[in-house]
């Protein structure tokens, strides 16, 4: 596996643009475009939340029948949530845009919102910045660069990696591009994540493997425990690598997973490491446990607590916290057998030996904890399943941000 440059034009056959169409940001792009030169199958996984977004219910509902998709139209600014009959209308007249100006089966154009909820977008806008984007469309790295940071709403960077593996004698290429920086927990967030690869594989190995990886990597986030009514993960695949077909459960397909799983893990850190406000990312491991989802349970707990999140902001080893953290989660486990390390680039330090405190350095944890990258490490001494989570710290700035969202 070797990561490559670019994002979702990485994939052959794949293009992409971006455009400035004034929905909600004035004076940067708000739009973007990704195409595939030939129909692609989908996969998607979509938010819990029962409140879903009208893009959400329309892409939900082009992956479950199987048509093939030759373009994603996303936009910035406005979420296109709690929008009604209208909102959905609107999902539709972009995807008959979509088939005007790209030449594509309106039937199959995938959408994307995010931004505020309950405004409605201003479709006329809308389908000029589609028009403008066909015209402007190409597979260079820079338009797939500019596309990723089209969707971006309060996200600090863009978010795009690549990635390519061999399938037989064909290199297959992945590439993704996401956004996601507030309203970000567990069960999908508010998040969008554009995945494309030019691989061969089937329809049922397409969908099962991008099910099965969300559960370990963005159903691994939390920024602010607020589920959003858009998230969305949207996996293309146009086949244009011409490598021997992909099935599920073959050693083609680990492969693959595999390589997805490095695109996905990467972009939810991304995500979880850009939260609104947070100036380091906080990640959780959960060892030693009984069982995969006992690790879940206490590395997400840990990772949504606002006291611990405010004590990786201030840099402050309050171990008690992460041990309440996961007293509370529903887990069971014995706290005087738990030990808990913290560790980043400036080293590793044990804070907690079964359950109670060690003797430490208060400055070494300081230092430790001062990084943009942290990590908390705990030990339960049950059995040999572990798990990871990523969060954020919790600032000032979080509220700062939030505060005056519409505004």
């Amino acid at each position: 596996m070797v990561i490559v440059k670019g994002g979702v034009t990485a994939a052959k056959g794949f293009e992409a643009a971006s455009a400035a169409a004034g929905i909600k940001y004035q004076g940067r792009t708000d739009m973007a475009l990704i195409y595939s030169k030939k129909p692609c199958r989908t996969a998607g996984t979509f938010t819990t939340n029962v409140v879903k977004a009208a893009p959400v219910k329309w892409d939900r509902s082009v992956v479950e029948s199987g048509v093939k998709s030759q373009a994603v139209i996303i936009n910035s600014g406005i979420a296109n949530a709690c929008t009604g009959e209208e909102g959905y209308g609107y999902c539709k007249e972009t995807a008959a845009a979509a088939e005007k100006a790209l030449g594509v089966e309106a039937e199959g154009v995938l959408v994307g919102s995010t931004g505020v909820i309950g405004m409605q977008l201003p479709i006329d806008k809308l389908k000029n910045g589609v028009r403008e984007m066909a015209e402007n469309k190409n597979a260079s790295l820079e338009n797939g660069t500019s596309a990723a940071k089209a969707i971006m709403t309060t996200d600090t960077f863009h978010k795009e990696i690549a990635v390519s593996i061999q399938v037989g004698d064909k290199t297959v290429t992945i590439g993704g591009m996401a956004k996601g920086s507030g309203m970000i927990h567990p069960n999908m967030c508010t998040m969008l994540s554009f995945i494309t690869t030019d691989a061969v594989i089937s329809k049922k190995a397409l969908q099962k493997v991008l099910s099965e990886d969300i559960e370990d990597t963005y159903n691994m986030i939390s920024v602010d425990g607020d589920t959003s009514t858009n998230d969305t993960v949207l996996l293309l695949a146009n086949g244009m690598a011409e490598n021997e077909k992909i099935k599920y459960k073959t050693k083609e397909y680990e492969k693959f997973a595999e390589a997805l799983h490095l695109v996905n893990e990467y972009l939810a850190k991304k995500i979880a490491g850009d939260g609104e406000g947070a100036t380091a990312l906080f990640e959780v491991k959960v060892i030693g446990a009984s069982t995969k989802r006992q690790a879940k349970i206490l590395a997400k707990s840990i990772v949504c607590s606002n006291l611990t999140k405010t004590a990786i902001a201030g840099h402050d080893a309050n171990w008690g916290r992460i041990l309440c953290a996961m007293g509370y989660s529903g887990a069971q486990f014995d706290p005087e057998k738990v030990d808990l390390s913290f560790e980043s680039k400036a080293g590793k330090i044990q804070i907690i030996e079964n359950g109670r405190a060690v003797n430490y350095s208060e400055e070494k944890a300081t230092e430790i904890l001062s990084q943009p990258e942290v990590a908390a490490i705990a030990d339960i001494k049950e059995g040999t399943e572990s798990a990871t989570a990523w969060g954020c710290d919790l600032t000032h700035g979080y509220i700062d941000i939030n505060a005056d969202y519409r505004s």
